[in-house]
């Protein structure tokens, strides 16, 4: 298991990460690290935070901080609990938490940042599938038959409980969950600290933009949907209160300091 990012591998004689050789990640100046999930067992340990403003969701927290230090989230919903993006830890503690609200139908992934043991989690609530774009096949560093990869701009969960959405930009197969009035954005659409603007990016680390191409594919892709939170990777990373238009005057506000000041989405409103 990569310690910058998280990522499980199938084997322990593994020398590189190609998820933090790509540019998109880093290889800290101190090289690269290894661990296991039961070095991790031993040292760290999950937390389960409900969201204040809805109980019916849970973020999964690793503490100390581990690698990239994202949350899952644990969605249950009328027609079984879903699990937005993975976290490396997974233990007993973990398991029986989960268990205890009713278990797992479904493991949809954000990105490939966020695949870090996302086997283990599957076998671990009985197979359930994992659904991974297929766009970003090539970032799966574990492959195995648990793993579905889907094609094409959405996929309906749980009998249309929930529906993942391709956006792109940040990864080729970038995706957000709708359920409900909510959006959960992995790193797609990142809640910036005022929770008054969100803000989109190719690397996050190295501080990389995205093309005003891919904000406006990105806001095609949700602007059908309709959803007044948001929820980002990090606990407390919500926006509450008229997110989508904070989606809209946020890729504006991009793509005017890109100096695009005759992009036609700076004529859209909500």
């Amino acid at each position: 298991m990569c310690v910058t990012c998280g990522t499980q591998f199938p084997s322990s004689t593994q020398v590189e990460c190609p998820i933090c050789l790509d540019d998109r990640q880093f290889v800290p100046t101190s090289g690269q690290q290894w661990t296991t999930l039961k070095d991790l067992q031993d040292t760290h340990h999950n937390e389960f935070k409900a969201c204040a403003n809805d109980k019916r969701i849970f973020g999964i927290c690793t503490s100390p901080k581990f690698a990239i230090g994202q949350r899952g989230i644990l969605i249950c919903t009328p027609q079984g609990n879903i699990l937005w993006d993975c976290i490396s830890l997974l233990d007993k503690e973990t398991v029986d938490r989960i268990n205890e609200l009713g278990g797992l139908k479904a493991i949809a992934i954000s990105h490939p940042h966020f695949y870090s043991s996302m086997v283990e989690w599957s076998k671990a609530f009985n197979d359930v599938p994992v659904y991974v774009h297929k766009r970003d096949e090539q970032w799966i560093m574990n492959p195995d038959k648990r793993l579905t990869l889907w094609e094409g701009d959405s996929l309906n969960l749980l009998g249309g409980e929930a529906r993942v959405v391709r956006c792109g930009g940040h990864f080729d197969g970038s995706c957000v969950l709708h359920w409900e009035n909510k959006l959960f954005v992995g790193d797609t659409i990142h809640v910036v600290p005022n929770r008054s603007f969100v803000t989109f990016m190719w690397s996050y680390p190295n501080m990389v933009p995205l093309s005003p191409a891919a904000i406006n594919h990105i806001w095609r892709a949700v602007k059908p949907l309709r959803f007044d939170e948001i929820y980002g990777i990090w606990d407390g990373a919500e926006i509450l209160h008229g997110a989508r238009e904070i989606v809209l005057k946020s890729a504006q506000r991009y793509i005017k300091a890109e100096d695009h000041d005759s992009d036609p989405i700076l004529l859209e409103t909500i």
